[in-house]
């Protein structure tokens, strides 16, 4: 992957740790920083802590569900500039919908294809800031 790729800091958030740890590991192998986060209340320190560019969350998690953690990153100083993703198994259209409402810009339903994520990343345009 392009070192002037715009999406060079990832934030991983899953409330599986083997998923987040082993999306982490592909990205790290595309030469990209990333790190990860098991829940909604980790999600928005480390978007804080971290400044990630992208941000692949999860929508259900026990603590705070990736929507409310959405909404929370939105309203910090760095919130407007990061491109949220929403990667999870709820792919309905109204799932797609509540995902954007709530301040993600994109919704991949998991399990994401290796080629399709690599692809996402390239192909997938920064927010506008």
């Amino acid at each position: 992957m392009s070192q002037s790729h715009p999406f060079q800091k990832i934030l991983i958030v899953d409330d599986a740790p083997s998923v987040a740890d082993m999306l982490a590991l592909f990205f790290k192998l595309e030469g990209l920083d990333a790190v990860v986060a098991y829940n909604g209340t980790q999600a928005i320190e480390k978007t804080a802590e971290f400044l990630p560019d992208i941000v692949f969350m999860d929508i259900g998690m026990p603590d705070i569900d990736g929507y409310e953690a959405a909404r929370r990153i939105r309203e910090s100083s760095h919130g407007q500039q990061v491109t949220l993703v929403a990667l999870t198994g709820w792919g309905d259209e109204k799932d797609r919908l509540k995902a954007h409402e709530n301040g993600f810009d994109h919704h991949l339903v998991k399990p994401v294809d290796p080629q399709r994520l690599r692809s996402f990343l390239t192909e997938t345009p920064p927010r506008p800031t």
